[in-house]
């Protein structure tokens, strides 16, 4: 049953891989509307809640939901409501990225010519509109990481989740992508992002979660968990995993 209010609920996920516990009974909500910062170390779970949360990987016990939908029973209207920019460049190296988006499209049962149309409309609003007709190897760095977002965005979910979307970036890249995820969270998009940048935390969200050694640290509202001298360990660690 959809549930208009909570986008995002884990219960108690519990995930292994072979000996090594990834996720120790992790549990918190995100609101609908949320911008949700998921800060922790290298190897904290951030990466392996999404993959969880996405269908990328299974958990082995606990619950998670997308707007009401489990993750795991309903998939196909989970999925549907999600659009991931992970961390990789991964696109097929023989189409144009005009046709990567089209190709996405279809995924989610867009028809070519409204598939063609909504790439149009992404590829103008991220500034890509004269490499409509490039393959993606030859954009530079900065115009992938755009691209990324226009292929999670194509379906137009109502969730945007971002593994670190700023990493390795310029300065300006960096700003300009703070400002087109500040927008789209303007227009109504849930997002969940994932960093160890605590400017970028503290420019842009509403809402933080602390992940340490697969477990939850703490969550609250940005100012809050901030202002929280008994985390400062842990943001000392963070801010190092950068």
């Amino acid at each position: 049953m959809r549930n208009s209010e909570i986008a995002i609920s884990l219960l108690k996920v519990t995930k292994f891989y072979n000996k090594l516990q990834a996720l120790d009974n992790v549990s918190f909500e995100v609101k609908r509307g949320d911008f949700f910062a998921f800060l922790g170390p290298n190897g904290a779970g951030k990466t392996t809640t999404i993959n969880c949360l996405t269908g990328l990987s299974n958990h082995q016990s606990g619950e998670i939901k997308v707007f009401g939908y489990d993750a795991t029973r309903d998939y196909v209207q989970s999925r549907r409501l999600i659009g991931l920019c992970a961390q990789e460049f991964n696109f097929d190296p023989f189409l144009t990225i005009h046709q990567l988006l089209v190709y996405q499209a279809g995924y989610f049962g867009i028809l070519p010519m409204e598939a063609s149309r909504r790439a149009d409309a992404l590829l103008a609003r991220f500034q890509l509109t004269e490499k409509r007709n490039c393959k993606h190897r030859a954009l530079s760095g900065g115009m992938k990481k755009r691209l990324l977002l226009c292929r999670a965005l194509i379906h137009d979910p109502e969730i945007l989740i971002l593994d670190e979307p700023t990493a390795g970036c310029d300065l300006e890249l960096k700003f300009l992508i703070w400002d087109y995820l500040a927008q789209l969270n303007k227009e109504g998009k849930t997002i969940f992002l994932t960093t160890h940048n605590m400017e970028e935390a503290e420019k842009l969200c509403k809402t933080i979660g602390i992940i340490n050694h697969g477990k939850i640290v703490r969550i609250g509202d940005k100012k809050t968990v901030l202002q929280d001298k008994s985390l400062e360990a842990v943001f000392l660690e963070v801010t190092g995993a950068e």
